[in-house]
């Protein structure tokens, strides 16, 4: 050991970082090849950290966009208050203050025999240790209907970018007194209260332009994130305005046609105006295509390294690992990309990986002026990923405007600081 403390307290924006000081102790002229494959915040923010860990290493990040856009605020573009070019995030400073090699092209094929990763655009990459943080992909047709085609009719707008421009334009377009339809897949799915977050900023929306229309959510599922939270502010800002349909009572979307305009449960056919789908999901590609994913779709790993446990030497962070009971959530990647940052550049360094709990902080908004969180701190526990007992907390349940409008100053505050500590 060097000296440095192997107590890391890792979270979002703000939070506490314990980083090696033998980055300054042993300066190599030429370090190992760390690749990080995806640009979103776990993956940058691994890049970034990594070079913060130890300077000499060579770090290629390996992204299939020249722009990030965030999933985190693209409801507030859906709801009308903001534009999606205040979502983007682009890669420049990774390069320029951090000396981070920023490769364009999506990663095709990962050869672990040869420790390589080759990219749409016929390069290879060689590597040491591999970060992979490849997001989520849609488990098309496990929705009766749903494909990419129908997407273009339905759009997810889960990925956000053209189909979060697509949800608007419908909502604008739809004459007042439609009908707003939600489907919410069953879990695991990215952002848990993301769906009844994007629920409140269309009520929203529709209670200032289209004041005769109704959001109905159709969910696979009897239960949700923040539900008495969201369902409180839900009856103070909209009145009947929106319907969630569990799927006990019938909740649940078993099919649908996007040419026919309608959708079905078990007992009954909706034909709504505008309809989002968010469909059932699963680890981005690359994942599945290196032998990362289990029979669940997603990638099991080691709760305190974040290494893969199916392929030795690769660590997946984000929303495409199984983190226990950690959300998949931007927080979460950030604060995983700052723990694997830490073990990779130990372990390349023959050091033991550093331990490490690390905070996750979820801010939702129902409005622009209202809104609410849940925090958690998250251990290693009986191999997994645990929830601290008393470590965390949500938004009081009867709180006034002024708490409501606090909250959400603290959400605009949360996004832009860790959108920062993700790409500055």
């Amino acid at each position: 050991m060097t000296g440095y403390s192997r107590r890391l307290i890792l979270g979002g924006a703000g939070a506490c970082l314990a980083l090696p000081t033998w980055a300054a102790a042993k300066p190599r002229q030429k370090g190992p090849t760390v690749v990080v494959i995806g640009g979103g915040f776990g993956g940058a923010t691994a890049a970034k950290y990594l070079k913060r860990a130890d300077p000499s290493l060579r770090v290629v990040l390996i992204t299939g966009e020249l722009t990030h856009i965030t999933c985190p605020f693209s409801n507030t573009v859906i709801g009308g208050f903001a534009s999606l070019a205040m979502l983007e995030r682009n890669y420049d400073t990774l390069k320029s203050r951090w000396g981070i090699i920023v490769v364009t092209g999506m990663a095709t094929a990962i050869d672990t025999a040869k420790r390589e990763v080759k990219t749409s655009g016929g390069a290879s990459f060689g590597y040491d240790r591999l970060i992979v943080s490849p997001g989520i992909d849609f488990k098309w047709g496990e929705l009766e209907g749903y494909d990419e085609a129908a997407a273009q009719r339905m759009p997810h707008a889960w990925k956000a970018g053209p189909q979060t421009t697509l949800l608007r334009r419908q909502l604008e377009a739809m004459e007042d007194g439609g009908l707003v339809v939600m489907s919410v897949p069953g879990n695991p799915f990215r952002c848990p209260p993301g769906p009844y977050e994007r629920a409140s900023l269309i009520a929203w929306y529709l209670k200032q332009a289209k004041p005769r229309s109704k959001l109905m959510i159709l969910d696979a599922k009897d239960s949700f994130s923040k539900q008495a939270l969201f369902q409180e502010g839900w009856g103070a800002l909209f009145g009947d305005r929106v319907e969630w349909v569990p799927a006990g009572a019938n909740g649940r979307v078993v099919r649908l046609d996007a040419k026919g305009g309608w959708v079905e449960t078990d007992f009954d056919r909706f034909f709504p105006a505008v309809t989002n789908i968010i469909p059932p999901q699963k680890a981005g590609k690359i994942a599945a295509a290196a032998g990362l994913t289990d029979s669940s779709g997603f990638c099991p790993v080691d709760p305190a390294t974040f290494e893969s446990r199916l392929v030795p030497g690769i660590h997946v962070i984000g929303d495409a690992c199984i983190a226990g009971e950690m959300p998949k959530s931007a927080s979460s990647a950030n604060a995983q990309g700052k723990i694997t940052a830490a073990v990779v550049a130990a372990q390349l360094q023959g050091e033991a990986a550093p331990e490490a709990k690390v905070i996750n902080i979820c801010y939702s908004l129902l409005s622009p002026d209202y809104g609410i969180s849940v925090t958690g701190v998250y251990g290693v526990r009986g191999g997994i990923r645990a929830s601290v007992a008393g470590a965390g907390g949500v938004s009081p349940l009867g709180a006034d405007a002024h708490f409501r409008k606090a909250e959400a100053d603290y959400a605009f505050a949360w996004y832009a600081s860790i959108c920062s500590d993700s790409w500055a």
